[in-house]
């Protein structure tokens, strides 16, 4: 079966050469595919959970009595926000990688402690966890006062208010912009093309470098698997989001 549909492929690029999947009947090429693939979904997967705590941290810190706090996380908030995601990117790995400390896993090669892929982490993570403190606060600020004020009442502090009744009601509130945030940063993940970090964007174009009539079929690969990745994601949180609806809210 396998056999049978690599030699489909590879008739397919004898007679259309413009629509050459070599990946699908080349086994070097379908490693490097799927290795793309692969960097792509731990990419996005590290970097969602890292940006949500961010967020939640981020909002928490907005609240807090000591005015440093405050200021700090607003500009935090400001710069991510206010400058281009590759920009933040390239500074991440260019200028703040110079002081990186590094190390000789031989004796001779000096190699830094956070790769290219930990400059990507990091810097998405970033961007997205700027963006999900503003969509947290906002939720938190949905909640009712008068909620607060009972739970404080309880003899919660600030802290035990925040986890156990302000931010469960906030996040429901807050899920379906945290959603179109997610899924923006899963299309993002395509800049860490920028600093060569080995994801699916990345191997589609080494591919197509290497064979120039595989170009067509390298796009389309590549367009369509982004659709299955983000369809999965949004498939997803929109269940997610109609388990944690509150009954009478919103309809």
């Amino acid at each position: 079966m396998l056999a049978s549909i690599q030699n489909w492929f590879l008739q397919l690029a004898e007679t259309h050469p413009k629509w050459n999947f070599i990946f699908f009947y080349d086994p070097v090429q379908w490693q490097r595919l799927v290795s793309g693939l692969w960097m792509t979904i731990k990419l996005s997967l590290v970097c969602l959970l890292l940006s949500v705590i961010i967020g939640i941290v981020g909002a928490w810190l907005q609240g807090a009595r000591n005015p440093v706090l405050r200021l700090f996380v607003q500009g935090y908030i400001q710069f991510f926000r206010n400058t281009p995601p590759l920009v933040q990117l390239l500074f991440f790995y260019f200028a703040l990688g110079q002081f990186t400390p590094t190390y000789s896993p031989d004796g001779w090669l000096e190699v830094p402690i956070i790769s290219n892929v930990g400059w990507a982490i990091i810097s998405l993570s970033f961007f997205a966890g700027a963006f999900n403190v503003e969509i947290f606060r906002s939720g938190i600020e949905a909640v009712p006062e008068s909620t607060r004020e009972a739970s404080e009442a309880l003899g919660f502090s600030r802290l035990q208010t925040y986890i156990y009744t302000v931010f469960p009601l906030a996040f429901r509130v807050s899920l379906p912009a945290l959603n179109n945030n997610l899924v923006n940063l899963v299309k993002t993940t395509t800049q860490a093309m920028a600093i060569a970090v080995p994801e699916l964007l990345y191997e589609m174009v080494s591919i197509y470098n290497d064979y120039s009539t595989a170009q067509n079929a390298s796009m389309l690969v590549l367009f369509l698997s982004y659709i299955v990745l983000v369809g999965i994601l949004v498939l997803g949180m929109n269940r997610w989001e109609r388990t944690l609806k509150i009954p009478g809210v919103g309809e």
